[in-house]
């Protein structure tokens, strides 16, 4: 395998990199909003560093970012090219500088909105949402359907032009910030559950939303309950048609696993976890000079870029029309295995010092290896647990039989899906 460029591609990084030596300074990378350990930035700092959102348009005006997006909805809108996609990401991670956000909109609604959204709702929501300026959460589990979502019950009842919300989400990332929920709703309650199900966009400034913290072990708060009480949402909220939630749901989860399932992140802790072991001393020595943690940084390393080239074969099989079959089951559970690996090594390295709570002044890199150690395995859950990934790898990549209680189910579950 030759894995290197072509000149023409070469010549395309050098022009990325007079791009980001002109529009991105030191003085620039030296004022970047924090990073928390998932390596997303932190909603508020988005919210407030305008220095990175003009260099965001400067870059979407060059066709650097969003390039899948039309422009007049705020993005590129280039040729998909996964070749020049890798060497974008690849240049701006080397300079430190402001890529596309990641997160809940911009990674999950947004590409949902372009495949099923009104022209209406796409000029409303895309454009600011790509910049940071609307926060989204995602209404999708409440308590008795998590992983058989199929099985929610917050109804939507029709009353003229608005829906009527009632109903109770859990473990809803970013409720308290978020300014919008997007959210399964049943809007059908007398058709077959996968039937009844609709899609719906919430202000989360509506009256009769409540959202509660659920506290962590670390004190934080990542995951909010939210109760909705006659909660009133114009019908022009609604993406997709009345009763066909599920289908758009699914791709909504189609693109939460390949965020979750993304090398990005893990690449972005394994730097931290080197950077670590040349700091700290693990039995009098530095740590990247003990041979056993040498060795699994190197096996870390291999499987990090195993998934970043696994990334590029499916991009690759994207751009010829193909169906990736099983490779395109693998990424999510490959990557949030990987990244609870990472993250382990992180705590290995920091041994008794990594009890120290985040935030203390004396915890190395104020304690964010420890909250990206319980993030790791809060996200081994998230799209679908790790087991419910290697079922559907086992039943519908290798068609192995269903398990039996999968068979006495007529439905079929998005998140296994």
């Amino acid at each position: 395998m030759d894995l290197r460029f072509r000149p023409e591609y070469e010549a395309f990084r050098q022009e990325v990199r007079a791009f980001l030596t002109q529009h991105w300074t030191d003085e620039d990378r030296a004022s970047a909003p924090p990073v928390n350990p998932r390596g997303m930035s932190l909603g508020t700092a988005i919210r407030n560093d305008e220095r990175a959102t003009r260099f965001r348009l400067a870059a979407i005006e060059r066709g650097y970012l969003y390039r899948h997006v039309p422009r007049r909805y705020g993005g590129s809108e280039q040729p998909f090219d996964p070749l020049k996609l890798a060497i974008i990401q690849d240049e701006f991670r080397k300079a430190e500088a402001p890529g596309e956000l990641i997160g809940q909109g911009p990674s999950m609604l947004v590409p949902t909105l372009l495949e099923h959204g009104t022209e209406e709702q796409k000029q409303r929501f895309i454009r600011d949402t790509l910049l940071g300026k609307i926060q989204w959460c995602q209404g999708y589990s409440e308590p008795g359907a998590g992983s058989d979502l199929a099985s929610l019950r917050t109804r939507a009842d029709l009353d003229g032009d608005f829906f009527v919300v009632n109903g109770h989400k859990i473990w809803t990332s970013n409720a308290d910030t978020a300014d919008w929920m997007f959210a399964l709703v049943r809007t059908d309650p007398d058709k077959p559950k996968h039937e009844g199900i609709s899609y719906l966009l919430i202000d989360m400034k509506s009256p009769g939303i409540t959202v509660r913290p659920l506290r962590q072990m670390t004190g934080e708060a990542d995951f909010n309950e939210v109760f909705l009480d006659n909660v009133r949402v114009p019908v022009t909220n609604l993406v997709g048609k009345r009763g066909q939630g599920w289908t758009v749901s699914r791709s909504t989860l189609k693109h939460e696993r390949n965020l979750i399932g993304s090398a990005l992140l893990s690449e972005r802790v394994l730097d931290g976890v080197r950077f670590l072991a040349q700091a700290l001393e693990l039995r009098g020595r530095p740590a990247i000079q003990d041979p056993v943690l040498r060795a699994r940084l190197v096996e870390l390393e291999t499987k990090v870029l195993a998934s970043r080239y696994h990334g590029y074969r499916l991009l690759t099989l994207q751009a010829r029309g193909e169906d990736p079959g099983i490779a395109g089951l693998v990424t999510k559970l490959y990557g949030t295995t990987l990244g609870y690996d990472v993250a382990r090594l992180a705590m290995d390295v920091l041994s008794d010092r990594g009890l120290l709570a985040p935030g203390e002044t004396t915890a190395p890199a104020m304690g964010m290896f420890l909250t990206a150690y319980m993030w790791s395995l809060g996200i081994l859950i998230a799209g679908g647990t790790a087991n419910i990934q290697r079922n559907v790898i086992a039943e519908r990549g290798l068609g192995l039989p269903r398990d039996p209680r999968a068979q006495r189910d007529t439905g079929q579950n998005p998140k296994e899906g």
